[in-house]
């Protein structure tokens, strides 16, 4: 049996075309079962002595939430892949390969789907983006894919095909089509926006261009962070340092930005720098705040109120952003027009990747047929207007945003 599976920075999917219909992986979680496996890991604090226990998808965020004595968080192990640089990370002394952390999320959707379908599972059609996050050239997208690969061999599957994200978006889009259409598939992530021009719903599927840029759902968070969350945690504060009046250190604020990298400020040294740094600070309390934070890994809590004011922007002019811990308790208005000025930068990278797109194969906006948008980004009214304006709204389409790459990607490895 071969089926398709989207490898997300913060969503997972597997799906497998059984004739007549398409068919999801559907997991279970406490408050019932989602199409959607959540592409992270919590491996529990060990006693003394004891073997490192990890957990993957909800069964992971739900051993998190429980726990009284946080153990460590991972997420958006995809952003890694480019990174020469990173090849493992320590878990409470042990350390683990990038590729083996992978392993252990897609291992537990294959042995899930293959429970659900009553079928070995060794072959898979993998989605990939067209530009990795942090890819400067093709060799660091190729290094990537090879790292991917090297993960889904691990994870137990013997057969594996790539395919760009995109152009599964647009062969899940044909299976509803009865016509050929010039269509432009944008197809956003949590850690890149990548865009294809296709002509389909005819003999074969022809792909005109492809374009992407590495930032999409936590970029846009991550404005939120530094705008809101940060400023209440003391970004911007000031600290007595003998007789001199100095900044905070900004580079803590950096890491806050990616949630996932907030168990790398659990360091030894950082948490011995961010004593004195409470000590010395002119606003103790909102150190003190951080330091809370940092200590009981609450990156997770803060992301999801981060994601909750984002969607709530998607749908109202304005909402109340709420964080609460008992120790740093966060507070306060955003209106839409705020978020949109915050994210003007990666707007403008967004409109460039797709007018560069349109230039590079020589096609008009007007020549293309509809533009199928896929991913939770493209719920963002700023970014549905970079299309309306280019395309004209009638022309925009969506449908099964959150697993229509896997479901394209299943069609495909049915070919």
């Amino acid at each position: 049996m071969r089926v398709g599976l989207d490898f997300g920075t913060t969503n997972s999917s597997l799906a497998c075309w059984r004739p007549p219909e398409l068919a999801l992986t559907r997991f279970h979680t406490a408050a019932g079962d989602t199409e959607s496996f959540r592409s992270l890991l919590y491996f529990e604090k060990p006693a003394s002595g004891a073997r490192l226990r990890a957990y993957a998808g909800p069964a992971a965020i739900e051993h998190y939430l429980e726990a009284e004595t946080k153990g460590r968080l991972i997420q958006s192990l995809k952003s890694f892949l480019t990174s020469r640089g990173l090849r493992s990370t320590e878990i409470f002394g042990q350390q683990a390969l990038i590729e083996d952390l992978i392993a252990r999320i897609v291992r537990p959707m294959r042995e899930e789907a293959e429970k659900q379908f009553g079928a070995s599972i060794k072959s898979v059609v993998a989605g990939r983006p067209v530009h990795y996050v942090g890819a400067e050239s093709e060799e660091d997208n190729a290094y990537a894919t090879e790292r991917l690969r090297v993960a889904l061999t691990k994870a137990g599957f013997e057969q594996i095909e790539f395919e760009l994200e995109p152009v599964a978006a647009a062969y899940h889009y044909q299976s509803t089509l009865d016509h050929e259409e010039l269509i432009m598939v944008g197809d956003f992530g949590g850690g890149t926006s990548d865009f294809s021009l296709l002509r389909v719903g005819g003999a074969e599927t022809q792909l005109l261009g492809n374009e992407g840029v590495g930032l999409a759902g936590d970029a846009l968070d991550a404005k939120i962070v530094r705008h809101v969350v940060s400023p209440a945690l003391g970004s911007g504060t000031m600290l007595r340092s003998f007789d001199k009046i100095l900044p905070v250190p900004i580079w803590v604020y950096a890491k806050l930005e990616r949630w996932h990298h907030l168990s790398m400020l659990r360091s030894r040294e950082t948490m011995q720098m961010l004593e004195t740094t409470r000590r010395q600070a002119l606003e103790g309390d909102r150190i003190e705040a951080l330091l809370h934070l940092i200590k009981e890994d609450l990156g997770y809590r803060l992301h999801q109120s981060v994601q909750r004011a984002k969607v709530d922007l998607s749908k109202a002019t304005e909402t109340t952003f709420r964080y609460y811990d008992g120790i740093a308790d966060i507070e306060t208005k955003i209106t839409r027009g705020e978020f949109e000025g915050w994210i003007a930068e990666e707007l403008a990278a967004i409109e460039g990747c797709v007018d560069r797109l349109l230039q590079g194969a020589g096609i008009a906006p007007s020549a293309v047929d509809a533009v199928f948008l896929t991913g939770g980004t493209s719920f963002v009214p700023a970014v549905q207007r970079i299309f309306s304006s280019r395309f004209g709204q009638g022309r925009i389409r969506s449908g099964n945003e959150f697993t229509s790459v896997a479901r394209g990607l299943a069609l495909r490895a049915a070919q």
